[in-house]
This record gives structure tokens, C-alpha cells and sequence, in this order.
């Protein structure tokens, strides 16, 4: 590769959701010029979600996606440079830290900023896909207030399927869960919990075989994978836990991950364990996950970014 298209810049973030974006924000007030590419889902997991009502300082909730386009115009009016385009390919082995871009553009950088997040899992049917937001979400905490006095069901048999049962319990009147086995992998305490909540009826060796609905979630059709049998449950509301992947893989050689992908991070702040790569949201969050915790994060990011090129003399 010719040196004339290699760029350098001080910061460049990876990534594009509230965590991407107010990195962005907090970079360019700190004068740091930052370069964004937004990766694959410009907006992140919230452009496939419809209302968000928990986000602060949106009195009468927002839309996923508009919430997303407000926060890359005030991104861009501080100044940032943000551009479409996905990391391909990283190495961190030297200063400055050198960044591919769609496999052809090199970048390189003083710090580098990882939003990178997280994906849902999906169970893979055509109607999940299809009702996706309309009935069917990856978000129990996000989005289970729709469902107030409805029968919902989900799906999932660890820890964060118990979790967003109980949560969901509270609010609808039978929460209808659906575990592939015979038993759940869900912690101890966890499954008592579910397994004492009155309103939550558990199916065992079942699969989900369908979501029934034209417009919205009307019913799931599911199957025993023991008998064969089938039933159709009337639902408003079907809930995917089955869990998230960290969006990390091209950092999985040089940057130290837990054993589920996540970026680890030295807590209370976003360091990796290389001096200037910081991350943020939900490529290091697998315990909060909303908008608005990535958001603090990517502030952290932003200054902790900052301070290290303070402190080096960039």
C-alpha cells in the first residue's frame, strides 16, 4: 500500500451507537479532532428498536433511530468527522496503532476509541425478523412497559432469561417460558426464583416454531422436541433471551477478552489492557446494556482518551 492514502489522526473511533457518538461528542470539545467510522449498523442496536421511553430528557419518548440521528448531528456540529465505513482488520503492536478500513483504507492513530457493541442473539425464523419491534424484542428492561397487563412469552434458559422473566412477570399478567431442554443453565438462585413466580408458566423440551401475527405479535405456535407436539399460545409479546455477541472478534488477538468476547476493561474506567485503546458500551457491557449507560461510557472513553494524550505529550 502507497503511503499517500495512509491518514493520521489523534483519535479514532470505532463504532457508532450512544457510545460511539458521545465519545465523539466529548473528543471534539476536547479539541481532539476525532475521525468516527460507524461500522455496519450506523446508530447501533437502537435503530432496530422502535419507542425508547427511559432514555432522560425525552419527556414523551423517541423513536430508536431519530434518537440515533440526533446524537450524529450533535456529534458532527462539535465537529466530528464521521464517515461510513467498517473495520476490517487492527494492529495495536506499535504506536501508532494502524486500522483498516473496509480492507483498503489505512488509519492510523495516537488513540483509538473501540463502540463497537454488541448483537442480540436471534432464534433464526423469518417472523422474529419480520415482528421484530413489533411485538418481538431482544430487550426485556427496554421494552417489557409495552406489555403491561398482556401475556408475553420468551424465550432463553440462562441467567439473563430468568432475569427478564422475573422483570417481566411484574408487569404482565403470564409470562409463558420456553427452554430447549429439560433443564435451564441459569444460576441456582436465578431459577428458583422463576420457578416460584406463580405467573410464570415454564414449557420444557420446547421449541419455538413460529410467531404468528400479520402486523404485530398475535400468538407463537411452539413445539414439544420430545413428542412433536404442537400449541398455539395467544401473546402480545415475545422475548428473545438467548443471549448477545459482543461485536469483537477483529480485536480477539490483541486486546484481552472475557470468555464470552466481551472487551475487559479496568473497572471504573474503559482501558484495555493496551496503553491508548480504550472501549466503550455494550462491546464491554454485558451486565447493564442501555443507551444510556453506553452513553456514560463513551464519555469516559472520550476522556480518559484525552488525559492519556495529555499525559504522552500528543
Amino acid at each position: 500500500m502507497n503511503n499517500a492514502s495512509i491518514e493520521k489522526h489523534s483519535c479514532l473511533i470505532i463504532g457508532s451507537g450512544p457510545a460511539g457518538y458521545t465519545a465523539a461528542i466529548y473528543a471534539s470539545r476536547a479539541n481532539l479532532k476525532p475521525v468516527l467510522y460507524q461500522g455496519i449498523q450506523p446508530g447501533g442496536q437502537l435503530t432496530i428498536t422502535t419507542e425508547v421511553e427511559n432514555y432522560p430528557g425525552y419527556p414523551d419518548g423517541v423513536q430508536g433511530p431519530e434518537m440515533m440521528v440526533d446524537f450524529e448531528k450533535q456529534a458532527t456540529r462539535m465537529g466530528a468527522d464521521i464517515r461510513f465505513g467498517l473495520a476490517t482488520k487492527v494492529d495495536f503492536s506499535a504506536r501508532p496503532f494502524k486500522v483498516w478500513i473496509d480492507e483498503e483504507k489505512e488509519i492510523h492513530a495516537d488513540t483509538i476509541i473501540i463502540a463497537t457493541g454488541a448483537a442480540a442473539k436471534w432464534l433464526g425464523i423469518e417472523s422474529e425478523q419480520r415482528l421484530n419491534g413489533y411485538g418481538v424484542s431482544a430487550c426485556a428492561v427496554c421494552d417489557g412497559f409495552f406489555f403491561r397487563g398482556k401475556e408475553v412469552a420468551i424465550v432463553g434458559a440462562g441467567d439473563t432469561a430468568a432475569e427478564e422473566a422475573h422483570y417481566l412477570s411484574k408487569l404482565c399478567t403470564t409470562v409463558h417460558m420456553f427452554i430447549r431442554k429439560d433443564e435451564m443453565r441459569a444460576s441456582k438462585i436465578m431459577q428458583d426464583r422463576v420457578l416460584n413466580t406463580p405467573n410464570i408458566k415454564m414449557y420444557w423440551n420446547t421449541d419455538t416454531d413460529e410467531i404468528l401475527g400479520e402486523k404485530k405479535v398475535e400468538a407463537v405456535r411452539i413445539k414439544n422436541n420430545k413428542t412433536g407436539a404442537t400449541e398455539e399460545i395467544p401473546i402480545s409479546g415475545f422475548f428473545v433471551a438467548i443471549g448477545h455477541q459482543p461485536n469483537s472478534s477483529i480485536f480477539k488477538e490483541v486486546i484481552e477478552l472475557d470468555e464470552a468476547g466481551y472487551i475487559k476493561t479496568i473497572p471504573g474506567t474503559s482501558k484495555t489492557n493496551i496503553e491508548g485503546v480504550f472501549a466503550c458500551g455494550d462491546v464491554q457491557d454485558k451486565n447493564y446494556r442501555q443507551a444510556i449507560t453506553a452513553a456514560g461510557s463513551g464519555c469516559m472513553a472520550a476522556i480518559d482518551a484525552e488525559r492519556y494524550l495529555a499525559a504522552s505529550g500528543h
